[in-house]
C-alpha cells in the first residue's frame, strides 16, 4: 500500500480532465444549433384518474410526487403520466448509456428509436445509443406507481465519462402554444400569490393550503417609532415612486389622497412605544469597519450601495435609509429584520451588536440627507387615519389590533369577466376603494387566465415549483456561482441532504462549513424547510432522506485508512477531522469530513469523490480512480473503487466520533 505515484496522479488526471473538456465541448458547441430553442424540456402532464393536464418546462428527465400530492398545481392528487419532449445537442456523435432510477415506469426514445423501458425499483441501464452531431430528439415518459412515492432520475455515461446526468446546456425544446398558455396561466398564480391578494379575495376553505398564502407584511405595531414620518406618508401614497419594484399597491386616489396619506402615518405615529434613544455620532472607524462588513456580506447582490451610482430597478436602494428609519432604528432592523415582518426578504446574518451599528453607521454615513417632515397632528387627524386604516384595506395585510372594516368580493365570487376591472383595470381605477397595481398588459392578462381556471390550484402545494419561485424571489443565483468560493446554486439539491439544508437555511446550523470564507450565509426561517424539500424534488430526490443499512464497522475501519496519509489516500492534506486539522490545506482547503455524511447525499459524495471535475471544472480535488473506477491501491479491496468509496462513507458516518486517521 502506498501513495500515488506523482506520474501515474498526473496522467489520469489528465486523461479525465481532457474526456470531460472534450463532452463539455462537444455540448457547448452544439448550443449554436439550438440558439432558437428554449432551455430545458417540456414535459405534458396527465391525469390519470381525472380529467385535467398541464404543461410545464423541467431542466431535465429528473422528478419526484409523493404519494397523495399532484405532480403540479393544475393536476389533482393521485396517478398521472409526464411526457418529456425536447433535445440533446451534441458537437460531435457519441455513444451514451442511459440509466434510470425510479419508482414507476419509464420508457425513453431517442431519435425515435428505444434507449430505455424499465419499471424496476433498482437502476435500469439501457443499451448503448449513437448520439449524432447537433440536436437529438428526446421523448421520455413516465407513468406513476400504483401506490408509494413517484420518482425517476435520468442520467447517461460513455466510455471516457463515469455515470453523471445529461448537462442542463444540452436540453432544449421548441415552445409551443400549449407551453405559452400554460405558461401564462402559471404566471397569473405566481402573480396572485406574490402580490397576496387572497389577503382580500378569500378563497374557499381547502384542506391542504401552499405556504404562500401565509406570506404576511410588516406588522403596524411600533411601525410609527420604526419609521420616519415624512418618509411614511409618502410610501403610503405612492409606494413605487419610493421604490419601483414595490409590491405594496397605491391605495389613496383623487384630490385628498395627500392628505389621507398624512392622516394614516399621524395614526400609525400615535401607537407603540416611545422612539429608541438617538444614537451618538458614529466614528470614522465605525464607518470603515461598516464598509467592510458591507463588502464581505455580498450586500450588493440585492442592493444598490448608498454611494454608488447604480441605479438597477431589481434592487432595493440604500440612498434613501436615512430618509426611511426613524434615527436609531437601523441598526435594531438590521439585527433581527424579521421581528416585525416574519416573510421578509431581508435574510438574517447572524450580526452582533456591535456589528449591526457599524453598519448602521456606514449606511447612514452615506446615504442622502432626509426630508423634512414633522409628525405634529392634531387628534381628529390621527382620529381620520385610524378610520381609514380599518376602511381601506391595510388590515387585510398588515397585523394591528383593530377592527377591519374593509371587505372586498371572495375570490368565488370573481367571474372570469370580472378580471379586467377593480384593481386589474389597465387605467386607474374609478373607484376610490381598489387598490392601483404596477401590472404590466401581459401580467394583466395571466392574472385574468388564471382566474379563468377552476382555482384549484391555490390548494395545491408542489414544492419543487415553490422551490423555483422563491429561490429567484431571493435572489440566490446572485451569489451562488458569482462571488468566488460560493458553491453553484445549479445542483445544490442533488448535493445536499434535505434536512440539513432545512437547517441551514434557518440559521440553526452551529458550524460554518466554509471558514475561510469570510461571507456568511444569511438565514430565512421561514422559507427554509419548504426551500430544502423543493430543491430535492427538483432533482428527483425525496424531501426526507431515507435511513440508511447500520453502519458497516468494519468497512468504516478501512475508510480511516483510506482517508490517511499513512498509505491512503491523504483527504486529511486538505480536509480537517473534527477538531484535528488539516495537515497542508493553505492553497486547497476542504469542508470538514466530520460533517460530510450529514450534508451530502450519498448519490453526490460517490460522484464527486469518483469524478470531482465532473462537478466542478475549477476544483483542485484530485482524481483518485481510473476509467475503470480502479485505485493503484491494489491491496485494498483489490483497488475496486466502488467499494473504497464505500469504505470511506461508513467512516465518515461516524462524523463527531470518527476517531484520528492513522498517521504516517
Amino acid at each position: 500500500m502506498g501513495e500515488f505515484p506523482d506520474a501515474t496522479r498526473l496522467r489520469r488526471f489528465l486523461l479525465l480532465t481532457l474526456a470531460l473538456g472534450i463532452l463539455q465541448a462537444w455540448v457547448t458547441r452544439a448550443q449554436s444549433a439550438a440558439d432558437t430553442a428554449a432551455p430545458g424540456l417540456a414535459v405534458a402532464f396527465t391525469a390519470l384518474e381525472a380529467q385535467a393536464a398541464d404543461v410545464a418546462v423541467l431542466s431535465n428527465v429528473w422528478l419526484y410526487v409523493p404519494q397523495g400530492q399532484p405532480p403540479t398545481p393544475f393536476l389533482p392528487p393521485g396517478r398521472f403520466t409526464a411526457r418529456w419532449t425536447g433535445t440533446v445537442n451534441l458537437e460531435r456523435r457519441a455513444e451514451f448509456q442511459f440509466q434510470a432510477e425510479l419508482a414507476g415506469e419509464l420508457e425513453l426514445e431517442i431519435n425515435g428509436a428505444p434507449a430505455l423501458k424499465t419499471s424496476s425499483l433498482a437502476p435500469a441501464l439501457g443499451q448503448p445509443v449513437r448520439l449524432n452531431r447537433g440536436a437529438n430528439t428526446l421523448t421520455a415518459v413516465f407513468r406513476s406507481p400504483l401506490q408509494g412515492d413517484g420518482f425517476v432520475r435520468l442520467s447517461w455515461s460513455s466510455q471516457d465519462t463515469p455515470r453523471q446526468p445529461i448537462p442542463l446546456s444540452a436540453l432544449t425544446h421548441p415552445v409551443t402554444a400549449a407551453e405559452r398558455q400554460a405558461r401564462q396561466v402559471r404566471l397569473g398564480r405566481e402573480l396572485f400569490l406574490e402580490y397576496r391578494c387572497a389577503r382580500c379575495h378569500t378563497p374557499p376553505p381547502a384542506e391542504t393550503e401552499i405556504a404562500e398564502l401565509a406570506i404576511d407584511a410588516p406588522s403596524f405595531d411600533g411601525i410609527g417609532t420604526r419609521r420616519r414620518f415624512d418618509w411614511l406618508a409618502r410610501w403610503i401614497l405612492d409606494p413605487q415612486a419610493l421604490q419601483p419594484a414595490a409590491i405594496m399597491p397605491r391605495l389613496l386616489h383623487g384630490p385628498s389622497a395627500d392628505t389621507d396619506a398624512h392622516d394614516i402615518a399621524a395614526f400609525l405615529a400615535s401607537i407603540g412605544p416611545p422612539p429608541p434613544a438617538t444614537p451618538p455620532p458614529a466614528s470614522d472607524d465605525q464607518v470603515l469597519a461598516g464598509k467592510r462588513l458591507f463588502d464581505t456580506l455580498h450586500c450588493v447582490a440585492c442592493h444598490n450601495a448608498p454611494d454608488s451610482p447604480d441605479t438597477d430597478p431589481k434592487k432595493i436602494s440604500l440612498k434613501s435609509v436615512r430618509d426611511k428609519f426613524a434615527a436609531g432604528a437601523l441598526a435594531p432592523f438590521l439585527l433581527q429584520p424579521d421581528a416585525q415582518f416574519a416573510w421578509t426578504r431581508m435574510p438574517r446574518f447572524t450580526l452582533t451588536e456591535i456589528e449591526a451599528r457599524q453598519l448602521a453607521a456606514y449606511l447612514e454615513a452615506r446615504a442622502s440627507a432626509p426630508a423634512p417632515g414633522t409628525a405634529a397632528a392634531d387628534p381628529a387627524q390621527i382620529e381620520r387615519g385610524r378610520h381609514l386604516v380599518q376602511t381601506r384595506g391595510c388590515l387585510n395585510c398588515h397585523e394591528l389590533q383593530l377592527a377591519n372594516q374593509f371587505r372586498a368580493p371572495s375570490l368565488t365570487s370573481l367571474t372570469p369577466g370580472n378580471w379586467n376591472q377593480g384593481c386589474l383595470a389597465a387605467s386607474p381605477p374609478g373607484t376610490p376603494s381598489a387598490p392601483q397595481f404596477t401590472l404590466t398588459a401581459e401580467e394583466r392578462l395571466a392574472l385574468a387566465a388564471w382566474g379563468a381556471t377552476d382555482r384549484k390550484s391555490l390548494s395545491r402545494e408542489v414544492p419543487s415549483e415553490f422551490a423555483e419561485r422563491q429561490s429567484r424571489r431571493l435572489r440566490c443565483r446572485e451569489c451562488h456561482g458569482k462571488f468566488d468560493g460560493f458553491p453553484a446554486f445549479d445542483g445544490l439539491g442533488a448535493k445536499l441532504k434535505p434536512e440539513w439544508t432545512a437547517e441551514y437555511l434557518a440559521g440553526q446550523i452551529p458550524y460554518n462549513p466554509r471558514p475561510w470564507l469570510d461571507a456568511r450565509m444569511p438565514a430565512f426561517p421561514r422559507w427554509a424547510s419548504a426551500l430544502a424539500r423543493g430543491l430535492a424534488m427538483q432533482y428527483g430526490y425525496p424531501p426526507r432522506t431515507p435511513t440508511e443499512p447500520p453502519m458497516a464497522a468494519a468497512a468504516a475501519e478501512v475508510g480511516r485508512k483510506l482517508v490517511s496519509a499513512a498509505g491512503g489516500l491523504s483527504c486529511v492534506a486538505c480536509h480537517a477531522i473534527g477538531k484535528a486539522p488539516a495537515m497542508q490545506a493553505a492553497d486547497s482547503p476542504g469542508i470538514n469530513l466530520a460533517y460530510a455524511s450529514r450534508r451530502l447525499l450519498r448519490s453526490y459524495f460517490d460522484r464527486w469523490v469518483r469524478q470531482p471535475q465532473q462537478i466542478d471544472p475549477s476544483t483542485k480535488m484530485p482524481v483518485f480512480f481510473d476509467e475503470a473506477d480502479r485505485s493503484p491501491l491494489a491491496d485494498v479491496y483489490g483497488g475496486e473503487g466502488a467499494k473504497q468509496r464505500n469504505a470511506i462513507w461508513q467512516f465518515l458516518r461516524l462524523g463527531d466520533q470518527m476517531p484520528p486517521p492513522p498517521s504516517p
